[in-house]
């Protein structure tokens, strides 16, 4: 499920940023074709912006994205969207064993590795969070202008996506979350963890970038034009 309802604010452009142009082809044809492309994946469902799912599909057949199998709107906030999504899916694939995969639009370059490790480790512990180790200084701030407090950074991780979950467990948490009052978590993995479940991981990589501002498109490119096209295969 690749998530793209949001209008991308940062950005500053006329187009949502998923729908971006990067080298003649739209940032989120990068995602799906990296969905498109890895055997483990059987069916890509898209959340999209409204005004927008015909010209995803158009750009879908352009590019030869034939996994795509639905496109439904977003919601109010990201985890409306996500329920939107879970239950479109859940009408055709209804196994105990079926997984969906919960991705961000505008992060293109989603390798084989970690689409392949996340499915692994969700299918040895019941879901898998995408991450990276910290490897920053850490520090805590109260008023976003000064700090006293730093925080360790050995035990923390930084999420990414893909998000990995068995289908009905995930319809399971969503209705329990709405359930107990909790409707604007900030990713499937916040929602777990305000519900008071355990999460696994799986591997990141620094490249698995999210494409946030207009800098993040220069480092995109700049990344496209130097690799020897590794992170495709």
């Amino acid at each position: 499920m690749i998530i793209a309802g949001g209008v991308g604010a940062r950005m500053n452009q006329d187009i949502p940023k998923q729908f971006l142009n990067v080298y003649d082809k739209p940032v989120i044809v990068y995602t799906m074709e990296a969905f498109q492309r890895h055997p483990e994946i059987d069916a890509i469902e898209v959340v999209c912006l409204d005004g927008w799912h015909d010209v995803l599909r158009a750009y879908a057949k352009q590019f030869g994205i034939a996994k795509l199998d639905g496109v439904v709107s977003g919601g109010i906030n990201g985890q409306d969207s996500i329920r939107n999504g879970l239950y479109d899916i859940a009408s055709r694939y209804t196994e105990d064993d079926d997984i969906v995969l919960v991705h961000d639009a505008i992060r293109p370059m989603v390798s084989q590795k970690i689409i392949s490790d996340n499915i692994a480790v969700c299918r040895r512990y019941g879901n898998a969070i995408t991450v990276v180790p910290c490897t920053a200084a850490m520090l805590k701030t109260y008023d976003s202008l000064s700090t006293v407090e730093q925080v360790p950074r050995d035990n923390l991780k930084i999420t990414q996506t893909p998000q990995a979950f068995f289908v009905k467990d995930l319809i399971k948490a969503h209705q329990e979350a709405l359930e107990r009052g909790i409707t604007n978590s900030v990713a499937s993995c916040t929602m777990y963890i305000e519900l008071g479940r355990k999460l696994y991981m799986s591997l990141g990589s620094e490249k698995n970038l999210k494409l946030t501002t207009t800098e993040d498109i220069e480092i995109f490119k700049a990344i496209l034009n130097s690799q020897k096209d590794s992170w495709i295969h």
